[in-house]
């Protein structure tokens, strides 16, 4: 049987102030757009307005720069204000060239910039404003999912996407950082394919294929649409987290 996939851009989300609930500012969306949760239903959110929610902004005049941030803001020609940001969320640095700082997130993912980012984000008198990821994105979409859980006794899953580049292509494109009631990586192995072939290497990565669908809804510019419904998608009964689809470490040959 064909299944049919819909994907639908959540309006009358309001700009995000921190301390925002950002699960009573959804089921106020769904009830403005007459949309009743349904179990398997996914709700794709943009990291940016949990973030917003979590209080995740810093002023870069409140940042002083130590020695190492010093030294790799020459090397890079970046802010050393918001080199010292990128260093404080990051394990370790994976490349560096003018222009350029990629590292290895404490969450475990390498991305330029330590996802620190300052588009979408209203600037105050008091300076330059940039935005950090979550703490724990896992942890936001749990909080999330349950929220709406207990309102709509629905089981619906969570993705906090963010936007990311990759090595030897071109363009940004939306992965997973926080995954909650869905598989993040579904393993196929062992399955055959049409023609009997038993599958040896197929680990999908649900979390990152949800995200970058929704993405083509949400936009990088002035969309201004951070919440993605998915709906009619039939996935295994298992749950894990964005950890689930990070490379260790050992296994990483491009750190």
């Amino acid at each position: 049987m064909t299944q049919q996939l819909t994907l639908f851009a959540l309006p009358g989300i309001p700009s995000v102030q921190p301390g925002d609930n950002i699960a009573t500012q959804l089921l106020a969306a769904l009830d403005q757009a007459r949309i009743t949760l349904e179990d398997g239903d996914i709700l794709v959110i943009a990291q940016k307005i949990i973030s917003k929610a979590e209080g995740r902004m810093v002023f870069l005049a409140d940042v002083v720069p130590g020695k190492e941030a010093l030294e790799v803001a020459e090397l890079t020609g970046k802010d050393p204000r918001l080199v010292e940001l990128i260093l404080g969320e990051s394990e370790s640095i994976s490349r560096m060239a003018p222009g350029v700082l990629i590292v290895r997130h404490r969450l475990g993912f390498t991305s330029a910039n330590a996802g620190i980012d300052r588009s979408n984000i209203a600037q105050e008198d008091g300076g330059e404003q940039v935005l950090l990821l979550p703490i724990d994105p896992d942890q936001s979409a749990a909080e999330i999912g349950r929220a709406l859980w207990g309102h709509t006794n629905a089981r619906v899953g969570i993705v906090i996407s963010d936007s990311h580049g990759r090595p030897f292509r071109l363009g940004t494109t939306g992965v997973a950082i926080g995954v909650w009631g869905i598989p993040a990586l579904w393993d196929r192995r062992g399955e055959d394919d049409l023609y009997g072939y038993q599958l040896q290497h197929t680990d999908v990565g649900v979390g990152d294929e949800l995200a970058a669908a929704a993405g083509l809804l949400m936009g990088q510019g002035s969309e201004g649409q951070p919440v993605v419904l998915i709906r009619g998608l039939e996935l295994p009964g298992l749950e894990g987290t964005a950890r689930d689809l990070v490379r260790p470490a050992e296994k990483d040959l491009y750190l």
